[in-house]
């Protein structure tokens, strides 16, 4: 739904994504207007900030791996991303869309329901991750180990136990010199300051009433150094000051990243 608003209510576009509202259906344009109000709020055009600049961070990301070689794309925990159908290198590029199966099967029947069509570089990589790993689960998809590939991951790592991060990071580490990921993070709350606490606390409650709560806390540096002791060379960490300046510099309509709640690192072999 941030990602439709983004579309409708935000110029200029930091992504365009011409498959976001469709994929809600026919009537999310009027769900998107009768939020307006609310979609223009602080914390709301912040969070929808953020999560516009980590979809066009890690698609830019993405470009540059293709530039290094890159062939396989992974969203991990895909949940409704549309890249795979925009993606400007169908044939040079295979993507996979790794989720939960009872998930990936809704966002199939939403793709139907909308008649967008799955296109050829598309493969779904339905993963248990109660029974089943991720590399067991790509192999069976035809994912090659042994080609550059790419990650995203994203809206996904507070959720998880240090073990299940660790071990996904650790089959990216294992691909070859090229290979990388991108994903955002949480801050601890206690490095946070009044609004970040806020955010945090409504965010918090919200999806522990979902019964997902946040799990998982890092500081950059201590992650920076996790990640180098797992393998990757090479790690940039990205937030709100260099979001802002990269994707929503010069802005007469205000949109932008706000506090360090959420931030990206970028890690690649």
């Amino acid at each position: 739904m941030r990602r439709a608003a983004h579309q409708l209510l935000d110029r200029p576009l930091v992504l365009e994504d011409p498959i976001a509202l469709p994929i809600l259906g026919p009537d999310a344009a009027e769900r998107v207007k009768a939020g307006e109000s609310r979609a223009r709020r602080f914390a709301s055009r912040a969070s929808r900030a953020f999560m516009v600049a980590r979809s066009r961070y890690a698609e830019d990301e993405l470009a540059r791996a293709i530039g290094r070689g890159a062939t396989q794309y992974v969203i991990l925990g895909a949940g409704l991303d549309t890249f795979a159908y925009r993606n400007p290198h169908p044939a040079a590029l295979r993507v996979f869309e790794v989720d939960f199966p009872a998930t990936q099967e809704w966002k199939r029947a939403r793709l139907a329901a909308a008649g967008i069509a799955a296109p050829e570089s598309l493969t779904f990589a339905p993963v248990d991750f109660e029974t089943q790993s991720l590399a067991d689960g790509l192999a069976a998809a035809g994912f090659d180990r042994g080609k550059i590939s790419f990650f995203s991951w994203l809206g996904v790592t507070m959720y998880l136990t240090r073990e299940a991060m660790r071990t996904t990071l650790s089959f990216i580490a294992s691909l070859p010199a090229g290979s990388g990921v991108v994903f955002d993070y949480a801050v601890p709350r206690d490095k946070l300051n009044w609004f970040g606490r806020f955010v945090f606390d409504r965010m918090s409650a919200r999806v522990a009433a979902a019964g997902e709560p946040f799990r998982l806390f890092f500081e950059p540096q201590a992650l920076e150094a996790e990640l180098k002791e797992l393998g990757f060379g090479a790690v940039e960490d990205v937030g709100a000051p260099e979001l802002n300046a990269r994707y929503f510099a010069n802005r007469s309509d205000g949109l932008e990243v706000k506090g360090r709640l959420g931030r990206l690192m970028n890690a690649r072999m």
